[in-house]
Order: structure tokens, then C-alpha cells, then sequence
């Protein structure tokens, strides 16, 4: 059985809510793919833009090449809206290439989680 990973849907407070983002933002900031990838369900399906993830190996082995060509990787999430076991949480984040050409990426995610507070997918 997987660990849970707490705060637990259903969100029913704004603070639960947030603290569930802040604690994904403190993982990927990490730039630790094996940290981030035990936030996922073992199954769970990621699509960035045209290439499409699935499980967590596959989610380590995506996040290693992006945190090896994205250097100085810098997030910030911010929760929008959230109701039972979902959110909607709007992203900002930076990084420069080996040439030290700086990049910045905004947008826009939506999280479901399962009973365990593992997320099902996302689209990054």
C-alpha cells in the first residue's frame, strides 16, 4: 500500500489547499525526479505538450532530462481554485540553457488526486 501524503482530499479549507501546492512547488525546486515522482500515483499519465508520460519511472527518467538542459530550474505555484479532490493552480518558472540564454514558461495546471493525496496526472 502507498504512504499517504498528506493534506488529503477532500479540500475543504483554503489553507489545506495551499499547503498541498506549496509542498509540490518545495518538491520540483528540489530538482530531485524521485522526490517528485512518489507525490504520483504509481500509474499516473502526464502530457507535456506533444510527449505523453505514464508511471513513475517513465516520470523520473522525463524530469532527469528536463533538470539536466533547464539549469537553475526556479518554480513558483500558486492555487487558484480547489473543490473535493481537485485544483486548479497557475505556474511560473525560469531557467537559463548551458549558453545562459534565460527562459521563462507560465501557465496553467489542473491537479486530481486520489484518496491517498497522490496526484492521478498532469499536463506540465
Amino acid at each position: 500500500m502507498e504512504a499517504e501524503r498528506p493534506p488529503l482530499p477532500p479540500f475543504t479549507t483554503i489553507e489545506a489547499a495551499a499547503r498541498k501546492v506549496r509542498l509540490a512547488e518545495d518538491a520540483w525546486n528540489s530538482r530531485d525526479p524521485e522526490r517528485v515522482s512518489l507525490a504520483y500515483t504509481p500509474d499516473s499519465q502526464w502530457r507535456n505538450r506533444v510527449e505523453f508520460v505514464q508511471g513513475r519511472e517513465q516520470i523520473k527518467a522525463f524530469l532527469t532530462r528536463k533538470w539536466s538542459r533547464e539549469l537553475d530550474y526556479r518554480l513558483i505555484k500558486e492555487l487558484w481554485g480547489f473543490r473535493e479532490n481537485r485544483m486548479a493552480v497557475r505556474f511560473a518558472y525560469e531557467w537559463h540553457d548551458d549558453a545562459g540564454n534565460w527562459f521563462r514558461s507560465y501557465g496553467n495546471e489542473n491537479w486530481e488526486f486520489d484518496e491517498r493525496g497522490l496526484s492521478i496526472g498532469a499536463e506540465v
